[in-house]
């Protein structure tokens, strides 16, 4: 295949892409509508040329009539009504399917990131993904929207101009005026290639800076407190300054295209005007039809001009498709097994817990973060995890929760080997609080009730009284209906981890993971909230993740992980006994409490 054949495909992807097309097909009545309308609009403008030039040759001829003038004038403004309302008419149809193709494109793109694994966000960053929800998309609509219009606007006047040039008024004048219009034709369908490839380049640098904006807004407490205004300021600016240059190199193109249009339009003219009138004046035309013509061509310079355009936004769109494909064709990695299909959804998932040799690494790692990880959880028991930074504790409870995909066999829930539970099941039966604490932009109340919007006020007040928060929220503003910002903005740390709590509480869910979700707040109100928990989830299972020993002291198994292995294990006075790692992190733990009481300073 050849350089041009290969910059035509790219053009033409968006109308091979079954993808694509589906959209199209939903509304193809619309469109239909739309484009029978635009015909008939281009028909009855290719009639104003030949009504104009034959009132023309009659007032040459001496035959002035006013009866003719009137019926001329008549018939000049009912087309132009015609137009104007046709004209309403098809943007009605074709400009208000591509916008519900936009929507619908928008939805279904969100709905399926939707169903990614959490790998998927990890490789791909938020500012990439927001310029395909928004830019990419609009690039397609421009394809369904202004190039269909202009194609098909092109096609018809073209071909009806052409035609009422040649048997109309003169064959020979026709070819010789339109053939320098060709070159318009030609040289843009060699341009698509260079603006596919530039308008890719102008994608992924908007992508790129979308993300860095977003990175650096989201840190902005960080930013200020480390005084790197200016610095983050001149790495925005080189950033902005690739999206410029990317954009610069797009518009050197179209820069190009459009004077040069012009340049042959004008050139086309001359030939025009030049044989034209030596034919008019020999008799071979009339001086009417000599008008006429020229009207036509004139008509005849926006299909060629189009064309032009829309290889531009053909190029554009298929370019965006591709990036938009990509998303559409990620398949989530952890997704329901096929045993599955037989669970039980009529019984509800029971809380006991087993791990049997629990292995697991990391893609790209060489050692595995857990080896050989073995414990036993009954229903209604509270486990306790710790350990050093990196040594897996997160991960255990992303295995349980199947954000990670654990090998088989090495889990069961409740007797279950938990690739047999679906995995809206699995999510369902915990409730989940994790390290890094995110509240969404959204009331207090709608945080707490995230999980389940048909909780009624009380549920999520008596939530947040077990977390202890209530207090807290009943001194905001608006207390329950107090906007907390982006990721909780406007609360403290210990604020924020203990509606994160309420919003798992509130679900009462049969397993509760707790990671490090009491870290921000201080011992007497982590006393009240493990108190409520053990009071409120007598028959539930806990599972505890932390680094101070006294939120784990009452729970009835604690594992101590160390370097991917469970090196102690036991309740907290029987690995106090033991003298290893464990009983080491309480004596300094004691030893801080004790400096803290004696000294009166804090951490």
């Amino acid at each position: 295949m050849d350089k041009t054949k290969k910059q035509k495909g790219r053009v033409l992807d968006i109308f091979r892409s079954k993808y694509a097309l589906s959209f199209l097909k939903k509304y193809i009545f619309s469109y239909t509508l739309g484009i029978l309308i635009l015909i008939l609009i281009d028909l009855l403008q290719t009639e104003v040329p030949l009504i104009v030039g034959s009132t023309i040759d009659l007032i040459a001829a001496g035959g002035f009539k006013g009866s003719f003038i009137s019926k001329t004038l008549i018939n000049l403004a009912l087309i132009a009504a015609a137009v104007f309302f046709g004209r309403i008419a098809w943007r009605w149809f074709i400009f208000g399917a591509a916008r519900k193709i936009e929507r619908d494109m928008r939805n279904e793109l969100y709905a399926h990131l939707q169903t990614l694994s959490a790998s998927y966000f990890q490789n791909h960053k938020a500012g990439e993904i927001m310029a395909y929800m928004t830019s990419d998309i609009e690039a397609v609509r421009m394809v369904f929207a202004m190039s269909f219009v202009m194609g098909m606007d092109a096609l018809a006047l073209g071909i009806s101009t052409l035609y009422k040039m040649v048997v109309d008024i003169d064959p020979i004048l026709s070819v010789v005026s339109v053939l320098p219009l060709l070159l318009v034709a030609v040289t843009a369908t060699v341009m698509g290639g260079k603006l596919h490839k530039r308008f890719t380049l102008r994608q992924e640098a908007y992508s790129q800076m979308s993300d860095f904006v977003q990175e650096k807004l989201n840190g902005i407490r960080v930013v200020k407190a480390f005084r790197q205004e200016d610095a983050e300021n001149a790495a925005f600016a080189k950033e902005n300054a690739k999206t410029r240059d990317a954009n610069i190199k797009e518009a050197k193109l179209e820069a190009f295209m459009f004077p040069f249009m012009r340049m042959v339009a004008g050139l086309s003219m001359a030939v025009a005007i030049g044989y034209g009138g030596y034919i008019a004046i020999i008799g071979r035309i009339s001086v009417g039809e000599f008008s006429g013509f020229l009207m036509f061509l004139n008509m005849m310079v926006w299909p060629m001009a189009c064309i032009g355009r829309i290889i531009n936004l053909l190029t554009r769109g298929s370019a965006s498709l591709k990036r938009l494909q990509s998303i559409i064709d990620a398949e989530a990695d952890i997704c329901d097994w096929p045993e599955s299909k037989d669970f039980d959804a009529s019984e509800p998932l029971q809380g006991s817990i087993d791990a049997k040799n629990l292995t697991f690494t990391y893609d790209g790692d060489e050692h595995p973060v857990l080896d050989n990880i073995s414990f036993h959880l009954e229903k209604g028991q509270t486990l306790g995890i710790v350990g050093r930074t990196g040594e897996g504790k997160t991960t255990l409870v992303n295995l349980l929760l199947r954000l990670f995909e654990p090998g088989r066999d090495m889990l069961y829930i409740g007797g279950k080997e938990i690739h047999s539970i679906p995995l809206h099941t699995l999510r369902k039966s915990i409730g989940y609080v994790p390290q890094d604490t995110f509240l969404f932009s959204d009331t207090v109340s709608g945080n707490i009730a995230f999980g389940d919007r048909s909780k009624s006020q009380e549920e999520i007040e008596h939530a947040a009284e077990l977390a202890c928060v209530h207090d807290n929220i009943m001194e905001f503003p608006d207390r329950y209906e107090t906007t907390v910002g982006e990721r909780g903005v406007s609360l403290s740390g210990g604020q924020k981890q203990r509606i994160a709590i309420a919003r798992a509480l509130i679900l009462d869910p049969e397993i509760l993971i707790l990671d490090d979700s009491v870290s921000a707040v201080d011992t007497d109100t982590e006393e009240q909230i493990l108190r409520h928990l053990r009071e409120q989830r007598q028959g539930k299972t806990n599972i505890i993740i932390a680094h101070r020993i006294s939120t784990l002291k009452h729970a009835d198994k604690i594992i101590v992980l160390d370097n991917g292995h469970i090196a102690e294990s036991g309740s907290h006075d029987e690995l106090v006994a033991q003298e290893g790692i464990y009983a080491d992190m309480y004596r300094r733990q004691l030893l801080e409490d004790m400096k803290k009481e004696e000294f009166g300073y804090d951490e």
